[in-house]
C-alpha cells in the first residue's frame, strides 16, 4: 500500500460513538481527537426518544465542522419503527456516511444499500456492524457483497451476550470470532474496526484493549467515552522505531531491485517483498496522521 497511489485512505484508528439524543455530546464531538465521530441514532437512543433524536441530529448537522473527523450516522434496522426514517432524514445531510447495525448477509446489506440509494444517499460509503454469530459465519459474505462497504465495525458486546460468553480481560472467548471478521475483512480490503472498552476507569485495561485489537489487525476501536481517545489513538498510531524500520525495508528493497534481486538483507534478517507493503501501510498511516496533527509522531 503506497500512500502515492491512496489518496482516498484515511485513518480509522478511533471510532466515537455519540448518542444522537444529547445536545451536549454532539457540541462536544466538534473538538475531539476522533478519526471517526458516528452519532447513534440505534443502541444508544431510548425507543421513546428516537424521533426527538433524529430531529435533533438533522438540526445540528446543518453545521457539518466537526474537524477532520470522518462523519457517520448509526441508523436503526431497516425493519425496526425508524428505520426507513432515519434513512430518508440523513441520506442527503452533509456527512461522510452510514453505519448500518447488526447486518447478517449479503443480502440484508444490499438491501440497506439500496434503501439509501433510493434515498439520494448514493454518494454516501457504507459501513456494518457485525455483531451476532450468523454475521460471523457470513462475514466474508458480507464484506463481498458491495464496493460501496468500506468498514466492518464490531459489535463484541451483543456478540459475546449471543455466543454466552464469558468477556474476560485478554477476550480469550472471543478471538476465534473477531479473527475471523478480520480474515473476511482483509480478504476484499476493508477496513475493520474493533468493538469498544466498557470501563472507563480502568486505563490499565482499556490501554490493553486498544493494544491488543492492533496486535490482532484491526484498524482501530470504537470508544464510548472521549477519555478513552487518547488511549485508543496512541496504541494504533505508529511509533518513531516503526518509520525507521519501514524506511530502512524499502530503502533495502530499493537497492535489491536496482541489483537484479527480489529480496534484500538487514542486520542478518530476510525481507520479502510483502515486508515492503508492511513498510508503505505504516508510512501511509504515519503520513496521514501527521497531516491532521494527531498522535505520537516524532522520530526520536
Amino acid at each position: 500500500m503506497n500512500c502515492k497511489t491512496q489518496e482516498n485512505f484515511r485513518p480509522r484508528r478511533s471510532a466515537l460513538y455519540v448518542p444522537a439524543h444529547r445536545e451536549q455530546y454532539i457540541t462536544k464531538a466538534r473538538g475531539l481527537s476522533a478519526d471517526v465521530i458516528i452519532f447513534d441514532l440505534q443502541e444508544s437512543v431510548p425507543p421513546s426518544r428516537k424521533e426527538e433524536a433524529r430531529a435533533l441530529l438533522v438540526e445540528q448537522l446543518q453545521n457539518s465542522d466537526f474537524g477532520y473527523s470522518e462523519r457517520i450516522v448509526r441508523v436503526n434496522k431497516l425493519d425496526s419503527p425508524w428505520g426507513k426514517a432515519d434513512i430518508a432524514a440523513i441520506a442527503e445531510l452533509d456527512i461522510d456516511g452510514v453505519l448500518f447495525p447488526d447486518i447478517e448477509s449479503g443480502e440484508e446489506l444490499n438491501l440497506a444499500v439500496a434503501a439509501l440509494d433510493n434515498a439520494n444517499g448514493e454518494n454516501k460509503l457504507v459501513m456494518a456492524n457485525i455483531e451476532s454469530p450468523l454475521g460471523v459465519l457470513r462475514a466474508e459474505e458480507i464484506c463481498a457483497a458491495s464496493p460501496r462497504l468500506t468498514t466492518v465495525v464490531m459489535g463484541t458486546t451483543d456478540l459475546a451476550n449471543s455466543l454466552r460468553v464469558n468477556v474476560t480481560l485478554d477476550r480469550q472467548g472471543l478471538l476465534t470470532y473477531l479473527s475471523m471478521c478480520i480474515l473476511a475483512a482483509r480478504a476484499h480490503n476493508k477496513s475493520i474496526i474493533d468493538g469498544p472498552h466498557f470501563n472507563l476507569k480502568d486505563v490499565v485495561a482499556c490501554e490493553y484493549s486498544c493494544r491488543q485489537a492492533r496486535d490482532l489487525g484491526f484498524d482501530g476501536k470504537a470508544v464510548i467515552h472521549p477519555v478513552q481517545l487518547t488511549y485508543t489513538n496512541d496504541a494504533l498510531t505508529p511509533k518513531g522505531e516503526d518509520i525507521r524500520k519501514a524506511k530502512g525495508i524499502i530503502s533495502a528493497m530499493e537497492q535489491a531491485k536496482a541489483d537484479g534481486q527480489s529480496v534484500a538483507v538487514i542486520d542478518d534478517r530476510l525481507i520479502e517483498p510483502c515486508l515492503e507493503q508492511w513498510a508503505n501501510r505504516v508510512i501511509c498511516l504515519y503520513t496521514k496522521v501527521n497531516e491532521i496533527g494527531q498522535g505520537e509522531l516524532t522520530l526520536g
